[in-house]
């Protein structure tokens, strides 16, 4: 192994590099049992093991009991199809890079995960490049995973339970076949990098509006068609990808409008007219749906609705040089034309008070890549 002991003098003594070593697993484990008694008693403890391309089928024994200390593990790159109970003695392990192996079966992951110290001190986890058809409800429940990385595998959805990883700050799901992103991934208050390219996603939920905190979304690739208007709302987005979309590129208006029920007209009617009332003068139910009011986005008319809405695509001016076209709810067909006849300028009177909406926001979007 001397091949090893020239990798582990250029790392330093903190690190053990053993990556893309043509010997046989016993072999290597022989040199990692020899390595970790050469460590025990020692001064300085080793922090990082890479393992990359070295043919592991299985993680090394030795892993268990040699590198209690240990802080980032590499096992990318192998034949793994499971990480073993080994993993649950590393007490103090921040980084655990596994991408291209063959994870995902059913033990993939160790028993217990969700129960052991790496809840607490588990920051980054790579497994891009494998075979998950789903997350593993396991990796819910790390709570202090500040990087999630599953691209490049074959999950179907995302699930709700994605809310729990709330110190997660990157989410890299790209490559997989996910259809419908979940409003959950809105309650992620870290969440700075979010990227999804390379799905089957056809609409992004407006509730994504909440993260306040990201500053790139990676969207590209997708079966987009528009965009919430709330997304004029990510006040610290910087980065915006769009490209390979079927994004709309004529100015659309869907008014399929079932009038209002009764209870809705009289709910509009009490916010509109600012009618007051206490808790005593209105039957529970109504007084319920009254907080459920959404104001119209039409600067013009101050109405309100709450079931009952017209949607309609407007096409917004980002950066001065690209024309997205964004989903509005408004309150009535009459919001959508301000004239009664269906006439030229009052298409481009709602054009213009789409760039206008827009000019407010455009300045926070330094990149919008659709090309």
């Amino acid at each position: 192994m001397e091949e090893a002991g020239a990798a582990v003098a250029a790392a330093g003594e903190a690190e053990l590099n053993l990556s893309r070593l043509s010997v046989p697993a016993e072999t290597l484990e022989a040199e990692l049992e020899a390595r970790a008694e050469e460590r025990r008693g020692a001064r300085e403890a080793l922090l990082r093991l890479l393992l990359p391309h070295s043919r592991l089928a299985s993680l090394p024994r030795a892993l268990g009991s040699g590198f209690p200390h240990l802080q980032l593990l590499d096992v990318s790159g192998n034949a793994l199809t499971a990480l073993g109970p080994e993993l649950l003695a590393l007490r103090s392990l921040r980084t655990l890079l596994a991408k291209n192996n063959r994870l995902g079966g059913p033990g993939a992951l160790p028993k217990g995960l969700a129960r052991s110290p790496l809840c607490r001190s588990l920051q980054v986890l790579n497994l891009s490049g494998n075979c998950f058809q789903e997350v593993p409800a396991s990796l819910l429940e790390l709570r202090a995973l500040q990087t999630l990385c599953l691209g490049g595998n074959q999950l179907q959805s995302i699930p709700a339970e994605i809310e729990n990883l709330r110190s997660l700050e990157c989410l890299y799901l790209g490559g997989n076949f996910i259809k419908e992103i979940p409003p959950e991934l809105a309650n992620l208050p870290s969440l700075k990098y979010l990227v999804l390219c390379d799905n089957k996603i056809q609409s992004v939920p407006p509730q994504l509006s909440q993260l306040h905190s990201l500053r790139s979304l990676s969207l590209h690739n997708n079966l987009l068609t528009y965009l919430p208007r709330e997304i004029l709302n990510l006040i610290h987005l910087e980065e915006l990808s769009l490209r390979g979309n079927p994004l709309v590129v004529r100015f659309v208006r869907d008014l399929t409008y079932d009038p209002p029920t009764l209870l809705e007209l009289a709910a509009r009617t009490i916010k509109i007219r600012n009618i007051p009332y206490t808790p005593y003068d209105l039957p529970g139910n109504l007084l319920r749906y009254l907080s459920l009011a959404s104001n119209c986005p039409n600067p013009k008319c101050g109405g309100v609705y709450f079931d009952c809405c017209v949607r309609q695509i407007k096409f917004v001016d980002f950066c001065g040089k690209y024309r997205l076209p964004l989903m509005h709810y408004l309150c009535s067909p009459e919001c959508s034309s301000p004239c009664s006849s269906v006439s030229h300028s009052s298409t481009s009177q709602s054009e213009s008070d789409s760039e206008d909406e827009a000019g407010v926001a455009a300045h926070r979007m330094q990149k919008v890549l659709l090309g």
